[in-house]
């Protein structure tokens, strides 16, 4: 297969990292263009991340000699790549502005920001959950005008932790309720250089600005229908979520606890769930996609950010601990890696699915 070339907008910050990081040697993309704010255009991109390159990884030999480029350069862009990922740092009309013009020159765009999230016909892909929601984009297209241009975001961090093995129960035929969850985010979830070490340090944060109203709202645009070219949520589920920033470097933990619309199944059910989910993504082997998606932990002590945030390469959703509520019904934890299936690759998953589906060329 001759590899797509993609962009990456916003390059040199922390998730523009990650992805030159996992599409290094991507056997289906291939990072061609490198973009960012004006202060570090027009230099190669190893001299532009020159003392903040933070990945463990060495920055790929190709890419460290891309000349990074303008964002607002859109012909440029246009010449370079055929897809862009969007991780641009900056306030969400600029953001809106600056996606919506990639599309119109007719690149598919593929963003980790939260300005288009609950845009009326725009995806939030979760791709083991809605990889169906895709059906809207010829609905977007002809909205807007575009021709081979499109905008398709990923959730927030936090919900791609819980909702894959909620979402497993709910394809068995056991409707969700309620849903109450407390997450533990981890620090690399506010970007780098992120919270000061003395505010980190022998702490725990209970308040990051916007997660709650992000964990509790976004599922339910996952969850929901196309009905017209637009999408409409699932408000019958209703979720309470805590949000905390906790001193963790990768690796978000949710503790959830889950009332059933009607009946509950058994603990044992539910762990054969669990281990026997296969979604899309698994079905047609996508590069990215991890076999298995969801890993049930028979310790009673896992999951645990070190030695679980990296199963199935950081792309499988880690759960735990699973016993009754006396409260609601059941309650277990959930963990993933928050930059890799939170940020990059689940944005790079859904780009996979993109291509297989046939809306990028």
């Amino acid at each position: 297969m001759e590899r797509t070339r993609v962009g990456i907008i916003g390059a040199t910050g922390m998730v523009g990292q990650n992805y030159l990081r996992l599409l290094d040697d991507h056997p289906w993309f291939q990072v061609t263009h490198v973009a960012a704010s004006s202060r570090s255009a027009g230099r190669p991109y190893a001299d532009a991340v020159a003392g903040r390159w933070v990945m463990d990884h060495p920055i790929p030999e190709l890419v460290g000699h891309l000349i990074v480029d303008d964002v607002n350069d859109l012909e440029t862009a246009m010449r370079r790549c055929d897809v862009v990922f969007s991780c641009i740092g900056a306030d969400e009309q600029a953001v809106r502005e600056l996606e919506e013009g990639y599309a119109a020159a007719g690149l598919p765009v593929i963003s980790n920001n939260s300005a288009h999230r609950h845009t009326g016909d725009v995806p939030m892909l979760t791709p083991e959950v809605n990889p169906h929601h895709t059906a809207i984009i010829p609905s977007q297209r002809k909205n807007r005008g575009w021709g081979a241009g499109c905008i398709v975001v990923k959730p927030n961090c936090s919900v791609q932790t819980y909702l894959p093995p909620v979402y497993a129960l709910m394809a068995a035929g056991h409707a969700v309720e309620n849903i109450v969850v407390s997450t533990l985010q981890a620090v690399s979830g506010g970007g780098y250089p992120g919270v000061a070490a003395l505010n980190m340090l022998d702490n725990v944060i209970p308040f990051i600005p916007g997660e709650e109203e992000k964990t509790e709202r976004e599922p339910l645009k996952i969850l929901g229908s196309i009905k017209a070219g637009q999408f409409v949520y699932e408000e019958s589920l209703r979720i309470s979520a805590h949000c905390n920033r906790v001193p963790v470097i990768d690796g978000h933990t949710a503790c959830v606890s889950l009332k059933f619309r009607s009946g509950r199944p058994s603990l044992d059910e539910i762990i054969v769930i669990w281990n026997t989910f296969e979604a899309e993504p698994q079905r047609i082997s996508l590069p990215s996609a991890p076999h298995p998606p969801i890993v049930y932990r028979e310790e009673r002590d896992r999951p645990q950010p070190r030695q679980d945030r990296d199963a199935g390469g950081g792309m499988a959703i880690s759960v735990g601990r699973l016993r009754e509520c006396p409260v609601m019904d059941v309650r277990f934890v959930a963990l993933s890696h928050n930059t890799v299936r939170g940020a990059a690759g689940g944005a790079i998953l859904s780009a996979e699915l993109l291509k297989a589906q046939g809306y990028i060329e």
